[in-house]
C-alpha cells in the first residue's frame, strides 16, 4: 500500500497535521508523520528529520513557505503522485520544481477533502 506522509506533523492534537493524520488512520489508510517535534500521534512515532520512505503517493504540507526551501530535495527525492499545500502553505516557487518534475500539486485542505470524499 501506498504511503502518505504529513510533512510538518504535531503530537499537539489541536493543530491540523495532527487531526490529519488521525483521520487518514480513521479511514485506514497508511500514515507516515514527520516533525520537528518528538512524539506520537494514536501510538505512531513522528519521524524526525528527512526520513527515507519508500511508496509515497501523497505529501502533505504543514509548512510555512518560507520553511519549505530546506525540505524541497526532500519531498522530491520521496517521489510522491502528489502534494498538497494546505491552507497557509502554498508556494508558487516549490509548485513550479514539483511541477517541472510531473509530482501533481494540489491547493487543498486535506482534511475537507478525506471528510469529503474527495482525498
Amino acid at each position: 500500500m501506498s504511503k502518505n506522509v504529513v510533512l510538518g506533523a504535531s503530537p499537539n492534537p489541536s493543530r491540523y497535521s495532527n487531526k490529519v493524520v488521525r483521520s487518514l488512520l480513521k479511514r485506514e489508510h497508511e500514515v507516515v508523520p514527520v516533525g520537528t517535534k518528538p512524539g506520537e500521534i494514536k501510538e505512531i512515532e513522528i519521524l524526525m528529520g528527512m526520513p527515507d520512505i519508500p511508496d509515497v503517493d501523497t505529501v502533505i504540507l504543514y509548512l510555512a513557505p518560507g520553511r519549505q526551501p530546506d525540505y524541497y530535495d526532500y519531498v522530491i527525492s520521496l517521489k510522491p503522485r502528489r502534494v498538497i499545500f494546505n491552507p497557509g502553505t502554498t508556494n508558487q516557487e516549490f509548485m513550479d520544481l514539483l511541477n517541472e518534475k510531473d509530482i501533481k500539486t494540489v491547493e487543498d485542505c486535506a482534511l475537507i477533502m478525506l471528510n469529503s470524499g474527495e482525498y
